[in-house]
């Protein structure tokens, strides 16, 4: 593949502000280890842009100051095709106010966004209209994998295995809370999850086994989301996951990992997630790669081809591209369910692709290669199309002034 500029896009105003930055950091190494040139492009938590080399260190970020040696605020140029990222505030030179050259050019976008203004289709759509390639679900895969409500609904409707499940608005909740509660408790029972919808390193995540365990657990989910899932909590449940990397039908599938909980219950808290395996002593986590896991799963050849074969037809389904994790759950009986997608998993689920003979660097690449692949298909289409509308309406504009 040919070397080139690569903006890796991590921060924003999210809840998994943090996480994203540490699985940034990880990707960084692997697209500078890969021969590219990496362009760090860190959205603050306020919303503004930046980019320097200050962004390439942890302890930047621990106290993050805007005027810190090496950072540099920017705008992005969204003038279709340009990728052209400009020195804030612009200062025009010469007697005509020309414009100074820009301070980087992207030809490539990787999104390490997790949660909300990054991983759910809104910078999707930005690097859309701005005409530059991106490393991650498009728009439709993005929004619909960060809403859980929409996303099991859909892979309800199309035929896939979920667990039985109920939803509310935050609005609901206020205008008839015990209204809420006894539906939770007649249609889910206990034990339950309650979740908000379009969250993910299970923040505002609670299992509840009574009524009191519920009541604070809808409010902890209704402040961080206007929407809100409740979930059968199925006893001693066995979680397996599976990432895929690919574009359209050619889609590849990892070995499968089985997460291992330090509880009885296998709830993967926050804690557990990114911080159970780092170190006390004020190193950095290792993010999702640090997570306890038996690799490869400990399950049969049949049950692998099925969670493979079900991971490559949902990335298809929802129009997925970049590398992504596909969780599935298991109950006591042995009846799977899947669980939900991560479009843009921690780590990037590199772990995994290890794991089955593909290094991180080499990931990269495919990811490069995939987004550049749907840039150009996506130009392939239409976008204009020839009427004489607005002479026919002309009439009627000019008729309709006071």
């Amino acid at each position: 593949m040919n070397k080139m500029n690569i903006a890796v896009c991590f921060g924003s105003r999210s809840v998994e502000h943090d996480v994203s930055v540490i699985s940034a950091l990880q990707v960084m190494e692997a697209v500078e280890a890969a021969g590219h040139t990496v362009i760090p492009l860190y959205i603050s938590r306020d919303g503004l842009w930046y980019t320097g080399a200050a962004l390439r260190d942890t302890q930047t970020f621990r106290e993050f100051n805007p005027m810190g040696k090496d950072i540099q605020r920017v705008i992005l140029d969204i003038s279709s095709g340009s990728g052209d990222i400009w020195g804030w505030p612009i200062q025009k030179t010469g007697l005509f106010g020309k414009l100074p050259d820009p301070i980087a050019h992207i030809e490539c976008v990787i999104p390490a966004f997790h949660g909300m203004n990054g991983e759910d289709g809104t910078i999707q759509g930005l690097f859309e209209m701005a005409g530059i390639p991106y490393a991650s679900s498009g728009v439709l895969g993005s929004s619909i994998g960060m809403d859980k409500i929409a996303m099991k609904l859909l892979l309800r409707g199309a035929g896939y295995p979920v667990l039985d499940f109920i939803w509310f608005t935050r609005e609901m909740l206020e205008s008839d809370r015990e209204a809420v509660l006894e539906r939770a408790e007649k249609e889910i029972h206990y034990p339950m999850f309650v979740k908000p919808s379009a969250l993910g390193s299970s923040i505002g995540v609670s299992k509840v086994k009574n009524r009191e365990e519920l009541e604070k657990a809808v409010d902890l989910a209704a402040s961080y989301d206007h929407r809100i899932l409740v979930e059968v909590g199925i006893e001693h449940p066995v979680e397996i996951n599976c990432a895929a990397v690919g574009y359209g039908c050619n889609v590849e599938t990892s070995v499968c990992e089985m997460p291992v909980s330090s509880s009885d219950d296998a709830f993967l808290s926050f804690w557990e997630k990114y911080l159970r395996n780092s170190s006390t002593k004020g190193g950095q986590t290792g993010g999702m790669k640090s997570l306890s896991r038996v690799l490869p799963a400990p399950i049969d050849g049949a049950l692998t081809e099925r969670i493979q074969k079900m991971t490559r037809e949902i990335f298809t389904l929802l129009d997925f591209r970049g590398t992504v994790r596909m969780d599935f759950i298991m109950d006591q009986n042995d009846v799977l369910y899947v669980n939900e997608p991560n479009t843009i998993p921690g780590s990037f689920a590199f772990y995994l692709w290890k794991a089955a003979g593909l290094n991180f660097p080499d990931l990269v690449d495919r990811m490069i290669e995939d987004a550049l692949n749907a840039y150009a298909d996506k130009n392939r289409s239409v976008y204009a199309y020839d009427s004489n509308i607005l002479s026919k309406v002309r009439a009627g504009i000019k008729g309709s002034k006071a």
